[in-house]
């Protein structure tokens, strides 16, 4: 089961094709996010839905940021108040 989205979850239909409409131009998914509780997370959550209106090659820009913000909020969590900043390039 997708966490991201309620186990029987139907999207709802997408717009039909016609005329004027490009079913290749980009389109959201209508993948539900679900709130954790957690501000920073779903900031980054959210920032996925601007996926939804970039063409295929715009997608990895905006995975590769909520990815790296994912990362930095983890290892947010292992640092102790004295320990120096964390960065993930060293």
């Amino acid at each position: 089961m997708n966490d991201l989205v309620p186990e029987g979850h139907v999207p709802p239909p997408g717009p039909e094709p016609g005329p004027g409409l490009d079913p290749a131009a980009p389109a959201p998914l209508g993948v539900t996010r679900v709130p954790t509780g957690h501000a920073e997370v779903d900031a980054r959550l959210e920032r996925l839905a601007d996926a939804d209106h970039l063409g295929t090659d715009g997608h990895v820009e905006v995975y590769e940021d909520v990815h790296r913000g994912l990362r930095d909020a983890l290892a947010a969590l292992d640092v102790r108040p004295n320990d120096p900043p964390y960065d993930p390039r060293s």
